[in-house]
């Protein structure tokens, strides 16, 4: 039975709120310096001057210690020091002791500006999971009939964003689904990958069908794109997706691939790789290479599984540069719910890639409950 406990590597937006986090080990460090030195210099003969090794502590403070606790284990070395000296050489205290004494305040300068730059960053993230939460907002466990479950994982580890989105809604036209890839990363890809979403939220209640959903995605992404006036960024403005539709009373399923990895149906012990029979344009690409869309239909029976995903699932690669078998090891997960099958998704990419991911993971696994009707 699985834990109620989130795993350790849950991703940021599933994560509880905790208290306050025991210090890891590391943090201890300059303190276990500082003993094994003075230990050293009391065990060792007076000729060794092991005791002028301390300014290493407050040294090694300076990378994860306040200012205030970098300048006590300075002044602590210092004292030590002295008492060594005076009983040992006293001739050379004054030089010691000036040596401690200009380590400390590098060190204590260089933590001030550590800590600078981390409540830099702690600012910078707090932004950038804003943003992120704008698109990527709580998914409902349940539309109508349906199980749903997501996962996500940002390649800027540091930031927790990245170009993978994706949103399920119910509207009048039944339950519509997208998942979809800005190309790029981090914090250049989430204002496309926003604007997609947003988009689509408006698109999926008012438009009739699927094709409608598209070209409109696309002459928003299209209009998005030329008000930007970053030319650098030009390259961040186009994103494959994938639009599914589950119409109102029906077991049916509407697909229309962008560009997008296909999804797969694991349907009664089996893995169908649901590929479109013919291409359609990624997004604000409808002008560049044409504006046909294929939409694909087929039947959806209770229990079955629908696994929507980006590519950063299906390019993690091990240690010798082979991609993750993604429908090989989907067919292995027949009775896995949907979110026993994401959470061994997670942990076996990470196993995979020796927790190497180089890239945003987003997946989405929709099950369709209840008795089946006919199409």
């Amino acid at each position: 039975m699985a834990s109620d406990d989130p795993p350790e590597d849950e991703p940021w937006h599933r994560r509880p709120r905790t208290g306050r986090q025991p210090r890891p080990r590391a943090f201890w460090a300059p303190l276990v310096l500082a003993g094994v030195i003075c230990g050293l210099a009391l065990m060792t003969p007076k000729d060794f001057a092991v005791s002028r090794l301390l300014p290493a502590a407050p040294a090694l403070a300076a990378s994860m210690w306040s200012v205030a606790a970098t300048v006590a284990l300075g002044l602590l070395a210092l004292a030590v020091v002295l008492i060594i000296e005076i009983v040992y050489n006293p001739d050379a205290t004054s030089f010691t002791a000036a040596a401690i004494l200009a380590v400390t305040a590098a060190a204590a300068y260089a933590g001030h500006v550590r800590l600078q730059r981390e409540r830099t960053l702690s600012q910078v993230r707090s932004v950038a999971m804003a943003a992120q939460s704008v698109v990527l907002r709580p998914m409902p466990h349940r539309l109508r009939d349906l199980g749903i479950e997501t996962l996500y994982l940002a390649a800027a580890e540091e930031a927790r964003v990245g170009g993978d989105f994706y949103e399920a809604l119910d509207t009048p036209h039944g339950v519509r689904l997208l998942m979809g890839d800005v190309r790029g990363k981090g914090l250049s890809a989430v204002g496309t990958a926003g604007a997609i979403t947003n988009a689509f939220r408006d698109a999926a209640f008012e438009e009739p069908d699927l094709v409608a959903i598209a070209r409109r995605l696309d002459r928003c992404m299209t209009r998005y794109s030329q008000t930007r006036n970053d030319p650098t960024a030009s390259a961040e403005r186009f994103a494959t997706a994938v639009f599914a539709q589950i119409p109102p009373g029906s077991r049916s399923l509407d697909l229309l691939n962008c560009g997008h990895p296909p999804p797969l149906l694991l349907h009664d012990g089996g893995v169908r790789v649901l590929d479109p029979t013919d291409a359609s344009p990624p997004i604000t690409m409808a002008a560049l290479i044409g504006d046909a869309y294929t939409v694909d239909t087929l039947p959806l029976a209770a229990g079955d599984r629908l696994l929507l995903y980006t590519d950063g699932v299906t390019e993690t690669r091990d240690r010798a540069g082979v991609f993750f078998p993604l429908a090989e090891w989907a067919g292995t997960q027949d009775a896995a719910s949907p979110r026993a099958l994401l959470d061994a998704l997670h942990h076996r990419l990470v196993r995979y890639s020796r927790g190497a991911l180089d890239d945003d993971i987003a997946a989405m696994v929709i099950r369709v409950d209840g008795p089946a009707t006919a199409v």
